[in-house]
């Protein structure tokens, strides 16, 4: 079982007002235990670091969440407070800091709090209310500290303020799970392919990611220590997952299964959360009939949250990881074709799918050819799930990575049956500028799709990463 993300709390007050209104600090406390309770709901393990309502208590706050290892802190402005609360706790713990901006109510009952009376008590009523106070003065000392945060601003019970709360857990959560991911890279890249060679060093460096790098042998060893009764159970997961047409022949199912096992021990021998391959081999070489078997393998894995991306290409492992880690699928694919009469841009791949985000059967089938590639074999096909979808490139610039991001739909009509994956996919803008703003942004040929639109948790997820989000629509 992975431990859960860890997230910080804090709230901020001024302890002048505390002897002056009587109550006000311990209405101000049970909304931020409210706050800490509903971020829980989400699967994070809040680390509370209580009211600081004087610059003292910030050095205690901030050694307890550098202590525990948050990934971001989520700031409520309970009442107004002075920014020297705020910054040393920002300078020493050093993650992206999220001002909650949460007035305790929509509006203010103004016919209830003016015939109160007194005022002192209203006094007390409106600091319980002013929330907005201090959140432009923290935002400049932020700003000239080089401090990284953002906003959520709204009330306690604004459903939209508390979708932007999920999104932040869910964009720290698949942070943390990327730099405690092993990526595995098998063979080598396919020769010419300029947009799919990757630096590993800055990989590392952006997301965090162990690479290991790995052998054909180790593969080829383990296929051939398969057993009848592991074949016969890879044979029947086949059977679950994929609907085996008739044309399969039963060698090449057997070929597909023997090196679907092979697959599954090098990742658990290595603990991958990711692989990336390429290989060719010499015609009738043993390493070949292994990569012309490693689809059906390759598409159960991604399925089961190892996402594997084809043709060597690491920066769309990371992608297709990332939507995966936000439960979103995150399948390999690349542009197809356009179809200008209807306004849709075709985009799939040859393998390997992800079969948990397909719209109806997901075909197992046989292929004569493959594309490009050495030898023949069996390969999936299938179509993303009609809806909403987001597609995702990890981007190598000159001097930076980045994220590239658009939002569409997975359409019906017609896709090729040439035993591939392939979706048509709508754009809010037309294909033409569409293909046209995606490619200007110079990522590789390939990209992650998965479904739902998600765009603003990647964004989240950039910010917390401290890397650039390109979305194109």
């Amino acid at each position: 079982m992975k431990n859960k993300t860890k997230v910080g709390l804090f709230g901020i007050g001024l302890d002048t007002y505390w002897p002056q209104f009587e109550g006000l600090l311990e209405k101000l406390k049970a909304y931020q235990d409210q706050i800490k309770h509903r971020i829980e709901e989400y699967g994070v393990e809040v680390v509370d670091a209580g009211m600081i309502d004087k610059p003292e208590k910030s050095h205690e706050a901030a050694d307890l969440l550098k202590s525990q290892d948050v990934e971001i802190i989520f700031l409520y402005v309970s009442t107004y407070a002075l920014s020297s609360t705020v910054l040393p706790v920002a300078q020493k713990v050093k993650v992206p800091v999220i001002i909650l901006n949460l007035q305790p109510v929509q509006q203010l009952d103004y016919n209830a709090f003016n015939q109160l009376g007194d005022p002192g008590k209203m006094t007390g009523v409106w600091l319980e209310h002013c929330q907005a106070c201090s959140v432009p003065e923290i935002a400049s000392v932020f700003n000239r500290s080089g401090i990284k945060y953002d906003f959520v601003t709204g009330f306690l019970e604004d459903k939209q303020a508390w979708t932007e709360i999920e999104n932040w857990t869910d964009a720290a959560r698949v942070a943390a799970s990327l730099r405690n991911s092993r990526l595995g890279i098998l063979g080598h890249y396919y020769g010419g392919m300029l947009d799919v060679y990757t630096d590993l060093t800055r990989q590392s460096a952006t997301f965090g990611t162990h690479f290991e790098i790995l052998e054909m042998c180790e593969l080829k060893k383990y296929r051939d220590q398969v057993t009848a009764d592991e074949m016969q159970a890879k044979i029947g997961e086949f059977n679950a997952a994929f609907n085996v047409t008739p044309e399969c022949d039963q060698k090449e199912i057997e070929r597909a299964a023997r090196t679907s096992i092979a697959l599954d021990k090098l990742v658990q021998n290595h603990k991958l959360g990711t692989l990336a391959y390429y290989y060719e081999g010499e015609p009738g070489n043993e390493y070949e009939d292994i990569i012309t078997s490693v689809i059906a393998g390759n598409t159960l894995l991604t399925g089961k949250n190892i996402p594997v991306a084809g043709e060597y290409e690491v920066k769309n492992a990371q992608a297709m990881k990332i939507m995966d880690e936000f439960g979103a699928g995150g399948s390999f694919s690349e542009f197809y074709l356009m179809d200008f009469r209807d306004d849709v841009v075709y985009l799939g791949h040859d393998g390997p799918a992800h079969f948990a985000i397909a719209e109806g059967e997901v075909n197992l089938v046989p292929l004569s050819v493959y594309h490009g590639k050495p030898g023949k074999g069996l390969s999936i096909q299938m179509t993303v799930k009609h809806g909403p979808v987001t597609l995702l490139s990890v981007v190598e610039g000159k001097d930076t990575v980045f994220l590239l991001v658009a939002q569409g739909e997975s359409v019906e009509g017609p896709t090729l049956q040439i035993g591939n994956t392939n979706s048509r996919y709508k754009f809010p803008i037309s294909a033409k500028t569409f293909i046209n703003q995606w490619s200007k942004q110079g990522p590789a040929h390939h990209c992650a799709i998965g479904v739902g639109h998600i765009a603003e948790k990647i964004e989240k997820l950039g910010q917390i990463l401290n890397i650039n989000v390109v979305n194109i629509c």
